[in-house]
């Protein structure tokens, strides 16, 4: 099992950081690229909730992000330190008065992309966990 941990500062910026220690890591993962490009779709759509919409941009907090494998699968966890929200109320963007909003549809993606995907949230932040299995 490797575990890689890191913090990122709550800047645009920081995603591209992760993306290129996510395809150092699968290198040696060797996920098949057309499941490796929705990982990294999957985790660019978490960190920019994270930092976006949970740090709300504040360059004071950080975004937690873990990568970790075996020889089955890949998880990464992403954590923010924002105010959290109920998963559970947020607006199904495949309805018809949501299909022209420009936006509403991270975590929609993120499902579609991964084999799993949980949402933790609470007012001390939220935590995305996206795992992908290699067969």
């Amino acid at each position: 099992m490797k575990k890689i941990n890191l913090i990122l500062k709550s800047e645009r910026s920081e995603i591209r950081r992760f993306e290129k220690i996510l395809e150092e890591e699968n290198r040696v993962f060797d996920l098949v690229i057309e499941k490796f490009i929705n990982l990294q779709i999957a985790c660019s759509e978490a960190l920019v909730n994270a930092i976006v919409h949970g740090n709300e941009e504040d360059e004071a907090k950080k975004v937690y992000a873990g990568i970790e494998y075996d020889d089955i699968q890949l998880t990464v966890t992403i954590r923010d330190e924002g105010k959290g929200f109920d998963v559970k109320s947020l607006p199904d963007p495949t309805s018809k008065e949501n299909l022209l909003k420009e936006s509403g549809r991270g975590i929609f993606i993120i499902k579609s992309l991964v084999d799993e995907f949980i949402c933790n949230s609470s007012d001390s932040g939220t935590e995305f966990i996206l795992r992908v299995r290699k067969h």
